[in-house]
Order: structure tokens, then sequence, then C-alpha cells
């Protein structure tokens, strides 16, 4: 089995895609509810700052900013994975590797980490969280979906509302 090397920096800023074990699954807005519980409570134990977030049906994306002392997001990602896993059955067709493992086979084992290297690499993630669920076909517009941070880059003033929607067409003469 291969061995990855993962970068643990502490006080680092990181890019992360959390999958489901399941790709057709619409577990994570089923259960947006109880994802944001083990979130929270997993972020009041071992404290990240959550740049960015956008919960779709099957994965999720984010950006967290770890404290300046600790680099350890892997167990942040188990623990979230963890309780939240622990009030759901059992996945039906899970690997007998899983069984073993006691698994429930709700999430893939591995995610997707990215270290952010500066403002640009920054905002061109940001950016991507929040225009996935349009990238997917989930809606039209960025701002028809509930499970996303933009929300807050609106309120805040870093986003205006209409955030990439194509502007109105003028007819075919400019009329």
């Amino acid at each position: 089995m291969p061995r990855y090397i993962r970068s643990f920096v502490p006080g680092g800023t990181f890019f992360f895609t959390v999958t489901s074990e399941n790709r057709s699954s619409t577990l994570l807005t089923d259960e947006i509810e109880m994802l944001r519980r083990a979130y929270k409570r997993v972020k009041n134990e071992l404290p990240f700052e959550t740049i960015a977030v956008c919960i779709l049906p099957d994965h999720l994306h984010s950006i967290w900013t770890l404290p300046q002392d600790d680099g350890d997001y892997a167990k942040r990602w188990q623990q979230i994975k963890r309780s939240f896993s622990l009030g759901l059955p059992s996945a039906s067709g899970r690997s007998p590797s899983k069984a073993r493992q006691r698994e429930k086979g709700i999430w893939q084992r591995r995610y997707w980490e990215h270290q952010i290297r500066d403002e640009i690499d920054l905002l061109r993630h940001t950016d991507y969280i929040h225009f996935n669920p349009v990238k997917h076909g989930l809606v039209k517009r960025v701002k028809d979906w509930p499970f996303s941070s933009l929300f807050r880059y609106v309120r805040e003033g870093g986003l205006p509302e209409d955030w990439a929607e194509e502007p109105e067409k003028e007819g075919l003469f400019g009329e």
C-alpha cells in the first residue's frame, strides 16, 4: 500500500476535498445538521479557522487555517468523519476491509489536501469552492446553493450577491 506524504505545517492554510464512499449518495446534504454538529464539535475541541466551505451531496470542500502551534489537520478530519458516522447505520455493501476496521463505509479513507501558497492560490480555491454546486449541475446560480460559505462572504462584503452570474444578454441587435 502506498504511503502518502502529507504536508503538516503548523499555522498553515489548506484546501481539502473529502468524499463519501458512495459517489451517488446524498447523505451529506440529507444529514446536514448532523454534519454541522460534528464539524462544530471538532472545531471547538481542536480549533481551526474555516476560510471557506461548501457541502455537496457526496463530498465537501473546505479551506482551513490551523493554529500557529498545530499542523494536524488529519486528526481533525478523522474526528469529524467519526463523529458524523457515529449517528448513522453502516452502509450496505461495505467492503470486508472496512468491516474489519470497524468503518461504517460512509467516507472514502483518503482525502485531497493542498497547502495554500499565497493570496492568489487562496482566491482561486475559494472561488472553486463557491462555484462547485454550479459546476456539478446542482444549481444554476451559486447563491441558490444553501450549504456554502458564500453567504458569509456576501454578508461581510467580500463578494457581491450575484457573484459568478452571467450578465443579462442583450438582444441580437443590442435591443
